[in-house]
C-alpha cells in the first residue's frame, strides 16, 4: 500500500514553509504567531517605562507594562520582574530580533538590562489541505489521540504528545497547528498528513 506523504521544505519567505503532498498540490505552511519569552536580569520600574517609554500601555492593575514595536511587528508584556513575553511574530528570527529590539528599548530608558533566557515557547500556524476531510471518518480512525465534538467545536482535535504538538482540523481541509517552535509545528503536519488523505471527501461528480 502506498502512503501519502508530505516531504518537508522551507519557502523563500521566513514565516512560510513549502511541503509537497506527493501530487500536484502543495502545502504551505503560515506561521501566525510565535510567541517568545527573555529576561532582562535587572528590576524594572514600570512607571518609568510607562512615562517615557514609546508606544507603551500601563497595566497597573496586572502588574505589567504593553510595549509594541512595528518592525518586527510584536507586543510585549513587561513584568517589574524583568520577566518578558512577546507575541505576533510571524517566524522565530523576527521574535529573537523583537525580543532584542525590546531589550535595548528598555535599556535606553536607563536600565541595566542584559539579554538573557531567550526561549520560543509557542507556535500558531494554519495550513490547508488540497482536499476537505471526512472528520468523522478521521476521529474513528484515530482515536484515543483523536477527538470530535461537533456540538461543542467544528473541529475535530488531533494531539502529538512526543512532540507537544496539537492540531485542530476542519471539515474543509483547513487546519491549525499549535507547538513548542516551527520545526515541531512542520513536523506535525507531515505525521497527520497521510492519515487526512485517507479520510478525505471523495470530489463531487
Amino acid at each position: 500500500m502506498h502512503e501519502e506523504k508530505a516531504p518537508y521544505g522551507i519557502l523563500a519567505a521566513p514565516h512560510n514553509f513549502h511541503m509537497d503532498s506527493g501530487n500536484d498540490d502543495a502545502l504551505d505552511i503560515i506561521i501566525t504567531n510565535v510567541v517568545a519569552t527573555f529576561k532582562t536580569r535587572c528590576h524594572l520600574n514600570l512607571r518609568t517605562i510607562a512615562l517615557e517609554g514609546v508606544n507603551v500601555i500601563y497595566k497597573p492593575e496586572c502588574g505589567k507594562v504593553l510595549m509594541k514595536l512595528r518592525k518586527p511587528k510584536i507586543t510585549a508584556s513587561i513584568w517589574s520582574s524583568g520577566k518578558c513575553i512577546c507575541t505576533g511574530a510571524t517566524s522565530e528570527d523576527d521574535a529573537k530580533r523583537g525580543a532584542r529590539r525590546l531589550a535595548r528599548c528598555i535599556q535606553k530608558l536607563g536600565f541595566k538590562v542584559r539579554f538573557s533566557a531567550f526561549k520560543v515557547v509557542n507556535v500558531l500556524a494554519v495550513c490547508s489541505m488540497p482536499f476537505s476531510v471526512q472528520l468523522i471518518d478521521f476521529t474513528k480512525n484515530n482515536r484515543p489521540i483523536a477527538s470530535y465534538e461537533p456540538e461543542l467545536h467544528p473541529a475535530a482535535t488531533y494531539r502529538i504528545k512526543h512532540i507537544k504538538a496539537t492540531i485542530q482540523v476542519f471539515s474543509t481541509g483547513s487546519i491549525t497547528v499549535t507547538g513548542p517552535n516551527v520545526q515541531n509545528v512542520a513536523t506535525a503536519v507531515e505525521e497527520v498528513y497521510p492519515l487526512l488523505f485517507e479520510c478525505k471527501k471523495p470530489l463531487r461528480k
